[in-house]
């Protein structure tokens, strides 16, 4: 099959280099058996991708089954998976078989395999290997014949090196690897696949779609879609639906847009209108001061974040080492019946003085202390930037914890996707 049959097949609209490049690939190993894995953001269309890998592979008349790993819960998955005997655990009333049972002959679809518990991931690594298997209280070795099919939106080798994933099962799963490009990357492709989806929805509800002026469609190309193809399409359903018969416009447009605006900056702030935009007196416009308070909106988050960050790390630091006191101005936040726990809001602790003289009333032996490196930093005389803390922080929380970044992100109270953005923003290894 060649790529324009598959697009008109499947319905993926696009003309973009990196999405020929995926079907080009999808295309040449699907009527093979060999084991693929898709990694994509969320939303780019990964289980859309299995689904057609599995439709034109020699199994297309077998069952696809699916399973997203990241969604059962630790204490049932081998039983999902693998299947169990009446009277094996608590529950148990009769024997039940499990995915890899039901999908012989055919395809599994792993979503999230990066979720996969350790003491799973050994089974996964067996039956992939030789297709055998237990039951979950059964002694008796079953096989079964399955082409897998597996996604994340994780790095598996990062997972790896952390020691959460294991380096075996790392290499079986990646024999070969499809990486999907996130819309932000094909902006050529936002507005045929927008009008794919207004189409859909107009059919589907009956509605009228009035189209939207040059400026929207500006708008929609500039715009990040951290949700991808998922996120757009929500979009068009909202307007087709909320702004039935309606002429859109940016300020329509902007209410459903609930990420960023983006020009390729890493601060992934607005971008001001070009100067020949501007009126002849040389004054913003309009549009111009949208943009900026929205920037400054977002900046007034950004620095929340960081008060959190920082907040987090401390409070992680105290506790780890049994400081009998915090500053005042923290403990009083940690007191709020609020601010349980370490999801805490410092206020405006970053802008005064922790450092010496919050460490004095502590009991920490030199070998212990990490506040030299906090005093140099927080006493000093010139006020440091909001990146400058934060890159602060992040090396910190990784000295801290030996470059563990799942043990970093936890203290810095961010997840590890978001830690993963910010060491290659600031050029951190």
């Amino acid at each position: 099959m060649d790529r324009e049959a598959f697009q008109e097949r499947f319905g993926l609209i696009g003309e973009s280099a990196a999405l020929k490049q995926v079907i080009d690939k999808v295309v040449q190993v699907a009527d093979t058996d060999i084991t693929v894995l898709l990694q994509g953001e969320s939303g780019v269309g990964k289980d859309v991708t299995a689904k057609a890998i599995h439709e034109i592979s020699n199994r297309k008349h077998n069952d696809l089954v699916i399973v997203n790993c990241g969604a059962i819960p630790e204490g049932i998955i081998e039983s999902e998976l693998f299947g169990h005997e009446k009277g094996s655990f608590t529950g148990a009333h009769e024997a039940r078989e499990g995915y890899f049972e039901k999908a012989n002959g055919g395809t599994i679809f792993l979503d999230e395999i990066g979720d996969t518990p350790a003491n799973v991931q050994v089974k996964l690594l067996r039956v992939l290997e030789s297709g055998e298997y237990f039951r979950v209280g059964s002694s008796k070795l079953r096989t079964t014949d399955v082409r897998v099919i597996a996604a994340t939106n994780k790095d598996l080798w990062q997972l790896v090196q952390e020691e959460s994933f294991r380096e075996d099962l790392f290499y079986r799963l990646d024999t070969v690897k499809v990486k999907l490009p996130p819309l932000r990357d094909r902006p050529d492709d936002v507005i045929p696949i927008f009008r794919k989806f207004v189409t859909e929805f107009s059919a589907k509800y009956d509605s009228v779609f009035k189209g939207f002026s040059d400026e929207a469609k500006e708008l929609l190309v500039s715009y990040r879609w951290p949700g991808n193809v998922r996120e757009l399409r929500n979009v068009a359903e909202q307007l087709v639906v909320l702004e039935k018969s309606q002429f859109i416009d940016t300020d329509k447009l902007q209410k459903y847009l609930k990420g960023r605006q983006h020009s390729g900056a890493t601060d992934n702030l607005p971008v001001l209108a070009d100067q020949n935009e501007r009126n002849k007196n040389g004054a913003f416009g309009n549009d111009d001061q949208k943009l900026i308070y929205r920037a400054l909106v977002e900046l007034q988050s950004d620095i929340g974040d960081l008060k959190k960050m920082l907040a987090n790390f401390l409070y992680s630091t105290f506790s780890q080492k049994n400081i009998k006191a915090l500053p005042q101005n923290i403990q009083d936040e940690v007191n709020k019946p609020e601010n349980s726990g370490m999801d805490i809001d410092i206020g405006n602790a970053a802008e005064e003085d922790i450092g010496v003289e919050s460490y004095a009333e502590a009991d920490i032996s030199e070998e212990e202390t990490e506040d030299d490196a906090f005093s140099e930093f927080f006493t000093s005389d010139d006020i440091p930037s909001i990146e400058k803390t934060e890159q602060f922080l992040i090396e910190q929380a990784l000295r801290k914890y030996e470059g563990n970044r799942r043990k970093a992100s936890e203290a810095l109270g961010i997840s590890e996707r978001t830690l993963y953005r910010k060491l290659d923003q600031y050029g951190l290894q």
